[in-house]
């Protein structure tokens, strides 16, 4: 069996950049899925992308598929003879194999011996099976927005021009989107437009990039990272390279070449960020800081054409982003020309949800719940309610209209030239964070009362009209806002009860369709999350029921307990814990046992069942006070000494005695036992 490289390529005009790398690794996994369920063997898959192409290499491709011996089988050989001689199943089944009947065989199986046949079946080629492969691939890629091109009916992302299709150096006859394969591929559209006759499938790349194309996405990547970074060098600054920026312009671009653009230092008046922002969304400019982290007047753009006179195409970029700083710089000093506060009575007629109202509802809710928060931290309840109040203006703001990505940010300068106190301007860009899981948390009180307020409120309101997330739809991103709520309660240290939080957030909304039960429906939910949340720290899904299973509802705690839980796990005596445990949670279930851990000490008579309440009476002493201090881990630490007395016990007393009231009393002992490890967690959810 031979092996030889195949290539696919789809040329098309420029594709959207951002589902540029979605495209690319569809088109491999395709190709890849049906050479497998095909059973041809091949060595390694690549994906490769541009603007104008798609393309899949395969490495060490077997020619065809391995032949393979096919078994079938006929008639039982109870029907198949009669009286010695072949019945009509048995030739039937002869002529259908397209030999007689001397020719089958026998197959012995668990309900009998059958008739059967054996035979060798050729595999099929790579030339036979890729045309439907390919044409099976192209059609289920994951094209954000089909479109059609002229009088044609195919329909793809953007009108396409050329199919390659080689093995090797041969070229594999098929066709798809109207393109009839060949080995006829393109280069750079400006530096090298003339059709180029591949050779070989294996000399792809070099023929490419002889043409001007870096065609692997991750080359062109770190070619434009390396030439930021160059010229950022040469300007003695630092450049800022966004991930997703550097992907968005990877996929605008055959033949990167990094420029440096300047523009006028008036624009610096204006907040970095917004420039920044107009720089990345509307140009997809790198920008660039000095040693202090103050944006200079210095952008780098990428070009898509080695030009002989550079210093023409940054001229013409730095027309561009004049006008597009100069809307910037307008938005900012028109929105300056009032106060946010003056925007207060806005919020009125900007909808936050049909059925909870405006923006103006949420702050007077926000208000009620922050200042309870507030109270509870310690934290200025006046400035608290002062940010609720102006948390959302900058909505209304020009800049923000322009640039949504800066709310937050202009609501803390707008708050600032205002003269509002510090920690209030401070709170409403704070009041988004985290973003994410490992975001930072708001750092002021003010700001943690009014993120809290804020996501409980949404939380609680979504949840009582009845527009809870489901697997696939989540609009009002409550599954972010659930574990925002808990980063701010473990990270910040807030000893706060979740339950308590929701019913001060329900109390503030009237007449919610789903009130019934709604506080235990979002707290159930919102402790759900630390599962998601327990993954950031290795904790298993075992140790997250173990304390699930507890009834706390103050996120702190419970984060402080699945730390606990996680390296009690790691000790040598978990899992011999965890089954005793699980044992007598068993035995407990299983008996009328009426919860007493009360142990009478008259009643013990075997010397394991005495050393067993001794060394439960110790440590219920000794870990009591590190129960109410909250150090779990150490109280488990200290849990761990009971396997020998445990196991004893298990070992040399039968629990369930004939005396009755021998009998429940170890019931209470076992109780007592259970009760001191169920005050961390229901450790017999670990793995034992």
């Amino acid at each position: 069996m031979a092996v030889d490289t195949l290539l696919l390529e789809l040329g098309a005009e420029e594709l959207p950049p951002t589902a540029l790398d979605a495209l690319s690794d569809a088109f491999a996994a395709g190709i890849e899925k049906g050479l497998q369920e095909a059973e041809i063997p091949f060595q390694s898959v690549a994906a490769y992308a541009t603007p104008r192409r798609l393309a899949v290499q395969v490495m060490g491709l077997a020619d065809k598929q391995p032949d393979r011996e096919v078994e079938r089988r006929g008639p039982a050989l109870a029907a198949a003879f009669k009286d010695g001689a072949p019945t009509k199943a048995a030739e039937g089944f002869a002529r259908s194999c397209g030999v007689s009947v001397d020719e089958l065989i026998h197959l012995e199986t668990d309900k009998g011996t059958w008739l059967g046949y054996r035979e060798q079946q050729q595999g099929e080629s790579v030339q036979a099976l890729l045309p439907e492969m390919l044409r099976k691939t192209l059609q289920s890629l994951p094209v954000p927005k089909n479109m059609r091109w002229g009088s044609s009916r195919v329909e793809f992302s953007r009108p396409v021009h050329w199919l390659v299709a080689l093995y090797g150096s041969d070229v594999i006859a098929a066709e798809a989107l109207g393109l009839q394969a060949s080995r006829t591929t393109y280069g750079h559209r400006f530096h090298a437009p003339d059709a180029i006759q591949l050779e070989h499938a294996d000399s792809y790349l070099t023929t490419l990039e002889n043409a001007y194309v870096l065609a692997d996405r991750q080359r062109r990547r770190e070619r434009i990272r390396e030439q930021v970074l160059a010229e950022a060098e040469v300007q003695e600054a630092n450049a800022v390279i966004d991930k997703d920026l550097l992907v968005e312009v990877s996929g605008l671009v055959e033949w990167p070449v990094a420029l440096t653009g300047s523009f006028d230092e008036r624009f610096l008046e204006v907040p970095a960020e917004c420039l920044i922002s107009s720089m990345k969304a509307n140009q997809k400019y790198f920008h660039l800081l000095d040693d202090q982290g103050k944006l200079k007047p210095l952008f780098i753009t990428i070009s898509n054409i080695d030009s002989a006179d550079p210093q023409q195409v940054i001229s013409g970029n730095e027309k561009v982003i004049r006008p597009r700083l100069a809307d910037a710089a307008f938005f900012y000093d028109t929105d300056r020309k009032r106060t946010l506060a003056s925007r207060i009575p806005q919020l009125e007629s900007v909808v936050f949800q049909q059925q909870l109202g405006s923006l103006a509802d949420k702050a007077r809710r926000n208000t009620a719940i922050a200042t309870y928060i507030a109270e509870q931290i310690n934290a200025d309840v006046g400035h608290a309610q002062r940010a609720v109040a102006l948390a959302k203006c900058d909505l209304v703001t020009e800049m923000v209209l322009e640039f949504p990505e800066l709310q937050g940010i202009m609501g803390r300068y707008y708050a600032e030239q205002d003269g509002e106190p510090a920690d209030v301007a401070q709170a409403l860009e704070e009041q988004y964070l985290p973003r994410f899981a490992s975001d930072n948390i708001p750092q002021s009180l003010t700001g943690q009362a009014l993120a809290l307020a804020d996501r409980l409120d949404t939380l609680v309101g979504i949840f009582g009209i009845g527009q809870r997330p489901t697997g696939a739809k989540d609009p009002f991103a409550l599954r972010r806002a659930s574990i925002g709520v808990l980063n701010i309660l473990v990270k910040g240290e807030l000893s706060l009860d979740l339950r308590e939080l929701l019913n001060v957030a329900a109390e503030q909304h009237q007449g919610l369709p789903k009130a019934e039960g709604l506080v235990e429906d979002v707290l159930t939910y919102m402790l759900d999350r630390f599962r998601a949340w327990g993954q950031e720290e290795g904790i298993s899904a075992e140790m997250y029921l173990a304390v699930r299973a507890r009834p706390v509802t103050k996120p702190l705690d419970f984060a402080r307990r699945l730390r606990a839980v996680k390296a009690f796990a790691q000790r040598e005596e978990a899992a011999a814990l965890a089954a005793a445990n699980k044992r007598v949670s068993n035995i407990l279930s299983k008996q009328e046992h009426d919860g007493s851990t009360q142990v009478n000490q008259d009643l013990l008579q075997e010397g394991a069942e005495r050393t067993l309440f001794s060394a439960v009476s110790a440590s219920q002493q000794q870990v009591a006070p590190l129960f109410s201090a909250g150090d779990y881990q150490q109280a488990l630490d200290a849990l761990a000494t009971l396997r020998e007395p445990v196991d004893a016990f298990f070992d040399q007393v039968m629990v369930m005695a004939d005396d009755n009231a021998v009998r429940h009393n170890r019931l209470a002992l076992l109780a007592s036992l259970q009760a001191l490890f169920l005050e961390v967690a229901d450790i017999s959810q670990l793995p034992q």
